[in-house]
């Protein structure tokens, strides 16, 4: 069976470039082989945090919910895309995000970064780093941060320069790394 990571794209705006980086993903985890859904807040308008699907009883949570629960629940891994907000984390990512726990355990996260000037949305990428942690989805020790992503990626997500298609193999490799051995790992059981 294929691996299944969704790609966790954290930006709302209208006019928001993270798209360009959540279809180049996708477009390289697909030539692998991986199944790669797009979770876009966008799309799914997710309400602000009032109750974590966990605390839905059985069979009430919001459909939205239920399907976004179906998806992680039967992932290896995950694949999030994050602008930088004021050297912080997208509102709607970590909006996105916090609906969920136990869906994330024991499975690994990458994180893509981006900005639209020089440092790739590193500063942001640091403190979701640590979310991801919590959640129980463990950052891989690699990023792939994008900077000036107006130029490096068009519309389409195609690379406009030949180091992020070499970057972004050698960090799919290590998460893709990552999520064969713990799904291998989670046929065994896990502590808890």
């Amino acid at each position: 069976m294929p691996l299944v990571v969704p790609v966790i794209l954290g930006s709302v705006r209208s006019d928001r470039q993270g798209l360009r980086a959540a279809r180049f993903v996708i477009r390289e985890l697909e030539s692998r082989g991986i199944e790669a859904p797009l979770v876009d807040p966008a799309e799914l308008k997710l309400p602000l945090l009032d109750r974590m699907y966990k605390e839905y009883p059985r069979g009430e949570a919001p459909a939205v919910l239920e399907g976004l629960a179906t998806l992680y629940r039967r992932s290896d891994a995950f694949l999030v895309v994050s602008a930088e907000y004021n050297h912080s984390i997208p509102p709607a990512l970590s909006n996105t995000l916090d609906h969920f726990l136990e869906e994330y355990s024991w499975r690994p996260s990458g994180i893509v970064c981006y900005s639209a000037g020089q440092y790739g949305g590193v500063r942001a990428a640091m403190q979701l780093r640590a979310m991801m942690g919590e959640l129980g989805a463990s950052s891989i020790p690699s990023l792939l941060p994008i900077p000036r992503i107006g130029k490096a990626l068009d519309e389409a997500g195609t690379a406009q320069d030949d180091w992020l298609p070499k970057a972004a193999k050698r960090f799919l490799d290590e998460l893709v790394w990552y999520a064969e051995a713990l799904q291998a790992q989670r046929a065994k059981g896990t502590p808890y």
